[in-house]
């Protein structure tokens, strides 16, 4: 799968559990909404990964990508202490150059 930089560096610093690469995949500014929780900027977004990881252990790996109107829709397998593991879950990725400016993570729509 060819990701976008930013996109690949985010899945793949999340499968190494690497906070530092992990956060410097986005923007300073940059914006995440996951689980009806909204994160701002770069040390929100790294406390919501930490917190994340203890609690779930989650690693998402993408299987399929879309382009969108303001960057790329990923769908990605995801793994971890939680119910119903694993799921495919949608990361909607707005890039900005060569960083992330925002992510929303959500269901995926079922496929036909």
């Amino acid at each position: 799968m060819n990701l976008p930089a930013p996109v690949a560096a985010y899945f793949e610093a999340d499968g190494r559990a690497d906070e530092a690469a992990l956060i410097a995949a986005f923007a300073e500014r940059a914006v995440v909404a996951d689980e009806g929780a909204t994160m701002h900027g770069r040390a929100a977004i790294g406390a919501w990964w930490r917190a994340a990881k203890a609690k779930y252990g989650a690693v998402a790996v993408p299987v399929a990508q879309a382009a969108t109107a303001e960057g790329v829709r990923v769908e990605a397998r995801v793994s971890g202490r939680f119910p119903g593991s694993p799921v495919t879950l949608a990361f909607s990725f707005r890039l900005d150059g060569a960083a992330i400016a925002a992510l929303d993570i959500g269901a995926a729509e079922p496929r036909a």
